[in-house]
């Protein structure tokens, strides 16, 4: 993320980031930032990258060009804590993904608002997408439910 790009901070417990203003946010822990022509370039948030843990690989299951609906599964991410389905956050004409990723991979997490977008698709954003300070509600009561899950015993917290 350019650092002159306007981004709120936001730090909690053991976790912090830097949220850029210009960017909706799913409840599902991705980003979305429309460009010209309706395309909408989709990434992970930092929150999500750190869930997953050091990612390893990732994989699309749709090609350029295939339409695809909000919420269908189109490929998987793997980290060293978790493999996870990726779910399109749009609906419309899917028109790849990021091409740097293949080389490195590393760009989800070191620079997840920038360069490690993960992939565009022209078309509809989810419609329930949120505002960076709506997100950083939703991040609020995810760190809470992880913190009370934690305190009750959940080994899966």
């Amino acid at each position: 993320m350019e650092r002159s790009e306007p981004s709120i901070r936001y730090r909690r417990e053991r976790f912090s980031t830097r949220l850029p203003v210009d960017r909706r946010y799913t409840r599902a822990h991705c980003w979305l930032r429309q460009s010209e022509g309706g395309v909408w370039r989709i990434g992970l948030t930092k929150f999500a990258t750190r869930m997953l843990g050091d990612l390893v690989e990732y994989e699309f299951s749709v090609s350029s060009g295939n339409l695809v609906d909000l919420g269908q599964s189109i490929g998987w991410i793997e980290g060293f804590k978790a493999v996870s389905d990726v779910y399109s956050a749009a609906t419309g004409r899917f028109r790849g993904s990021n091409a740097e990723l293949g080389r490195d991979i590393t760009l989800l997490e070191s620079d997840p608002y920038g360069a490690g977008w993960l992939y565009e698709v022209a078309g509809e954003a989810e419609p329930e997408n949120v505002s960076v300070h709506e997100y950083v509600n939703i991040l609020d009561a995810t760190i809470d439910h992880m913190l009370a899950s934690r305190r009750d015993g959940d080994p899966n917290a």
